[in-house]
Parts: structure tokens; C-alpha cells; sequence
């Protein structure tokens, strides 16, 4: 399996987006904005962030590489599972190695 050098920068975001998952800097803090806890919305905020991290992470790519599945191959319609892999047989049907669900 072959890395790119751009995928090894997901690495240190997501341990970014795991170490300030807990919101640190509001230990203590007994603030109340709209009626709830000031760390509730800091978790509200941070899933936003995350989801739109992984978001990024999918498109660019790195999953199906990290998966050690070919996304060029995938979007070009070769492989196991391309157009041609067109199954009749209801949605559990596997033929030639391709899995359809």
C-alpha cells in the first residue's frame, strides 16, 4: 500500500480533533449561553469541526487508500464491482467476486 505524503497530515489532525474533544479549556467554567452549559456548546461546535474534517478526509481520498482499495480504479468503472458487474438477482446477489447490497 502506497501513502501519500499529504495523507500523513491526517494523522496529527485527528489527534488534534480527539485531544480537544474534551473541552480542556472550560474546565470550571460555569458559564450559561441560551440555556445551556458554555462545554455543551463547545462539543456542538467541535462534532461541526470533526464532521467536516472527516468530510475532507473522504474526499481526498486517504480512506480508500488507508482502506487499500483503488479510488481510480473504483471511479473509473473497472475493477470487481464497475458498471459492467450489473447484478438481477436481487440486492444479496454475488457474482464474480462482486458484491452487490
Amino acid at each position: 500500500m502506497v501513502r501519500r505524503s499529504r495523507d500523513l497530515v491526517w494523522v496529527p489532525t485527528f489527534a488534534v480533533l480527539v485531544a480537544f474533544a474534551v473541552p480542556w479549556p472550560l474546565w470550571g467554567v460555569d458559564r450559561v449561553v441560551a440555556g445551556l452549559p458554555v462545554w455543551i456548546w463547545w462539543h456542538v461546535g467541535w462534532l461541526g469541526l470533526s464532521a467536516l474534517a472527516f468530510r475532507a478526509f473522504v474526499r481526498s481520498g486517504a480512506w480508500e487508500r488507508g482502506m487499500g482499495l483503488d479510488a481510480e480504479k473504483r471511479n473509473a468503472g473497472e475493477g470487481d464491482c464497475g458498471p459492467d458487474a450489473a447484478t438481477d438477482g436481487g440486492p444479496d446477489t454475488v457474482i464474480d467476486g462482486c458484491e452487490r447490497r
